[in-house]
């Protein structure tokens, strides 16, 4: 947890360096009650849960941010930026791994990992999870035989727990950025988070 907060810190420490420390510990003081919210995730067996407790810590950022009357954009452009920074390659190998996956589609060794995973991600774990279609038909994922169809998205539910539904799209706009640092480019008609009723993920190879 301690990796992912630094980018926190030091996103807020140069957005608003006069008031930063308390800042930071106002999003300490949200993250201890969202996170309640999110403890399933950690023994979760579906794995897209893992990705509820970083959610958390920016439904966090997000809270105390709006609590300061920020405006929606800037609030946006914070959660932005931290993303980025975090997803960032910070070397020459890990910028190679991170486009492994894409490289490695339509291989044998990436059909069992993808056959193994759909087992997991369809179904839900808790309540307040994701229950998530791995698409392997090339028809419909652009040849690369793998897209996502996210049918119930944990991140939405969190956010509409707490009333900060409005924001949940933001998190929708990290997927653009982790797609593209794979070397693929994403290709989406619709989010839950915009009022449609799956979201669905396909890429081509840049």
């Amino acid at each position: 947890m301690e990796r992912y907060r630094k980018y926190f810190r030091d996103a807020i420490r140069i957005k608003y360096p006069l008031d930063s420390d308390n800042i930071i510990w106002n999003v300490e003081n949200h993250y201890k009650i969202v996170s309640i919210d999110t403890r399933f995730a950690a023994t979760s067996g579906n794995p897209i849960d893992k990705r509820l407790d970083f959610c958390a810590y920016f439904l966090a950022l997000i809270k105390t941010l709006d609590a300061r009357k920020e405006s929606y954009e800037s609030i946006r452009e914070i959660c932005l930026e931290i993303v980025t920074e975090y997803v960032r390659p910070k070397s020459i190998i890990h910028r190679f791994l991170k486009k492994v996956p894409a490289r490695l589609a339509n291989t044998w060794l990436a059909n069992a990992v993808i056959k193994a995973l759909h087992e997991k991600v369809r179904k839900n774990s808790h309540p307040d999870g994701f229950i998530a279609n791995i698409i392997t038909d090339k028809t419909e994922t652009f040849g690369l035989g793998y897209g996502i169809d996210i049918l119930e998205c944990g991140i939405c539910k969190l956010f509409s727990k707490h009333s900060y539904q409005k924001y949940s799209s933001i998190l929708c706009e990290v997927d653009e950025v982790t797609s593209a640092m794979a070397g693929l480019r994403m290709i989406r008609t619709g989010t839950i988070a915009l009022g449609a009723n799956k979201c669905d993920f396909r890429f081509k190879k840049v």
